[in-house]
Formats: C-alpha cells, structure tokens, sequence
C-alpha cells in the first residue's frame, strides 16, 4: 500500500492561507489522476485542487478548516484498484509520501476542470435542489456545469410532474420553520474567508487613509437618448447592449490621464503614478462584493468594455475568477443604483486613492435656463484619498465626469 499526501499548494505571493470551502469528492471514493478534489476558498477567489495522483482519496481536512500554504488537506492510496471504495485503516497505511500540488494558476484551473464538473455557483444550485451533476450536460470549457446549465436543469426538473405515492405512504406536511412571536433565540455562523478579507480591508481603508467624499449630480438625459437611439444598432453590431457602466468607465479613463494624482496611490513616502487606467467594476456575488479590474480601458471602445465587464462578471457570479482577474486597479467604479440607492459614500479600494460611486437614476425637478423642468438625475460621490489628492482636484474631476456624460458627443469624439 502506497499512500500520498496533498498539501496546499502555493497559490499566490500574498496567499498565506486558505479555508476549505466544501469536498468535491467523498471520503474513500476513488479519484483520477486531476479530478479536482476539492475547493478552497482564499482572500480573492475559489479555486480548486486536482487530485496529484489516482486512488482512493482520504479526508484529513474538514470543511470550514482554516489551512496554511503546504497543510495536509488529504491523503490518497494509490495502491488501491478503480473501482475501490473503501479507505483504508488507519493500521494499514504506510508512512505517506509528501506530494505538494502545482501553484494553482488560471491555466491550471482551465487545465484541470473535468467533463460534468460543475462551477462552484453551479454546484450550489444542483445541490440545494438535489439533482444529480451527471445528469446535466455541461456548455463551459471542456464541458464544465455552468451556472445557467444548473438553473435549466433545476426548472426541468421542476416542470417533470413527480410521481404521487400512495395516500397510505403519504408523508406527513412539513410545517416551514418560521421565528414564533417574541423569539429571542440566536445562532452562530463563521464568516466565510472572503467577507473576513472585505471586512479587514474596510476597516485598513477607514483607518490608514484620508478618505473625504465630494458630490455632484448628473444630468442623464442626453446619454439615455443617445443609448434609446442606437441601442438595436449597437446590439446587432456587436452583440450586447451598451450600458451606463462603459460610458462612465470611458469618461472616467479620460480625465484619469489628464489628472494623474486622482490614478495614482501612496507607498510609504513615494507616489506611483500610472499611465494606463485599469478601472475595478464592483460586482455582487453570494460570497460578497469583487473587483476585478478592467484593464487598459483608456484604449477600449464602448464594446470592448462593455464584453470585458459582462465576462468579469460571469466569472465573479460563477466564482470562477483566477487571483490575475482579481489583481491590480488604479481606480474603482461602483454601482449601489442597480439596488435602489439613491446616495452614498463609497470606501476606497487600497491601494486605490479614488472610487466613483454612481446611483438610481430619478426623475427630478430641477432649473434649466430659468425654467424648471424634470430630467432624469444620477447622484454621484467620488471618495478620494486626501493625503494624495486636494479637495480642488476631487472636485474638478467629478466636474470633468459629469461634463462628458451630459454631453457624451465629446467623449465619442475625445474632445
């Protein structure tokens, strides 16, 4: 009998440690050579481990395990026959031969997802409406459950009518659980690594920066018209339709380039400055909120940022962003209207100096040219770092911004 270890792989130079987010494989179930085994969840991202060698695979780790770089996650007998099942006794194994797995990479990831394998979103669906991974027919790369290949499959699974058993066989109804009147009970749930990392960063960004948030409103009217206009154009040529986020993000590149201390961050006693904007859109997920970049926006057309976006996010809600997707940004967009906010002030993504925080568009009276009239208005906050940036600069930027959405014709023709 021949039993190896799999410890937890280097995963990136700021990765330290990582949580064992759930078991891809049970306990004495047999394993191929890459069948991901499991998924551990670090401070940016999801990812999984392949299974180094082909056996019976043996839990050590348990789901929730908080585990440093190169822990013992599992064990796996690679004596053992396919088909096996059982794992051995303790009694019977042998010292283990350490195996440390490969960094895990994007290219690792693409690499090693197995045919019917489902993303961890996918996963989740599947199994809180119990149907079975091998019943589905995976659209992703190499075959890969997507997260809308779970959601079809759960409706026609819905829409199958169920046998109905015998009335004698019929189980008893199941009362919802439901708090009763003046309940006082509580309960403890750990928090996931990911909203341990958001918490950690908010509180370093509250406590070791400036941060100052100035405001101003934006009149939409022009940029709703110009997107009504050309929407079925802009669709039919390149396939998805223009939002809000691209023109912001295009506007916000522009005037980055011309005031380079609002793209720029503070190490130690130096400044870096950037001469590439790479702009991090704020994305919902069920684990929290990400921010991968988009990256070189100030040399992307509306399209191209509008399909970079529409990937990121995919891959955020998928849970299948690499720590690439997740790294870098000079500056960060966030959209609390696609919730209904209608103003707030939205903290700094460090090493950021600055994030644009946009809203609900609503309809409201306001004074054109003597006369009052109703335009459809956005509230927006720029919140900035003031040991790098003086409130004339905040402001003359948020001005700039607010210029080239209502008169997004000059941002069309770079005026």
């Amino acid at each position: 009998m021949s039993i190896v270890e799999i410890k937890v792989p280097v995963i990136g130079e700021s990765v330290t440690e990582v949580t064992l987010a759930q078991w891809l494989k049970k306990d004495g179930e047999y394993v191929n050579l890459d069948d991901p085994i499991c998924e551990f969840e670090s401070d940016k991202a999801t990812l999984e481990l392949p299974a180094e060698k082909a056996g019976i695979l043996i839990h050590v780790a348990k789901v929730g395990d908080d585990l440093t770089i190169g822990a013992v996650v599992a064990k796996i007998d690679t004596s053992a026959a396919k088909g096996s099942s059982a794992a051995p006794t303790k009694s019977e194994e042998q010292p283990a031969q350490a195996v440390s797995a490969p960094a895990i990479t994007a290219t690792t990831r693409e690499v090693n997802y197995s045919t019917g394998h489902p993303s961890p979103a996918a996963a989740k669906i599947l199994r809180e409406n119990d149907v079975p991974a091998a019943t589905v027919q995976g659209t992703g790369k190499d075959g890969r459950i997507t997260k809308d290949d779970a959601v079809r499959a759960t409706e026609a699974k819905l829409q199958t009518p169920a046998p109905v058993p015998a009335k004698k066989e019929m189980p008893a109804p199941k009362v919802p659980t439901v708090a009763a009147a003046f309940s006082r009970n509580e309960h403890e749930k750990k928090m996931s690594r990911m909203r341990r990392t958001i918490a950690k960063r908010l509180v370093s960004a509250k406590n070791n920066t400036a941060m100052l948030t100035t405001f101003n409103e934006i009149d939409m009217s022009a940029l709703m018209k110009l997107r009504k206009d050309y929407q079925d154009k802009f669709v039919a040529k390149y396939g998805i339709k223009l939002g809000f986020m691209s023109p912001f993000a295009k506007a916000c590149a522009k005037v980055l380039l011309e005031m380079p201390d609002v793209n720029a961050y503070v190490n130690d006693e130096n400044i870096i400055y950037h001469d590439f904007v790479d702009i991090s859109i704020a994305v919902s997920t069920p684990n929290g909120l990400v921010v991968p970049p988009v990256r070189n926006v100030e040399s992307l057309s509306l399209a191209s940022i509008e399909h970079a976006i529409a990937a990121l996010a995919n891959k955020a809600r998928e849970g299948s962003l690499s720590l690439e997707d997740m790294s870098g940004g000079t500056f960060t967009i966030t959209n609390g209207g696609i919730f209904g906010s209608l103003l707030s002030t939205p903290i700094l993504n460090e090493p950021q100096s600055a994030i644009l925080g946009m809203h609900a568009i609503q309809e409201r009276p306001i004074a054109v040219n003597g006369q009052v009239v109703v335009r459809p208005m956005m509230y927006v906050a720029l919140s900035y770092d003031h040991r790098i940036i003086d409130g004339s600069t905040a402001v003359t930027f948020l001005v700039k911004v607010k210029e080239l959405i209502e008169d997004p014709i000059k941002l069309l023709l770079d005026i």
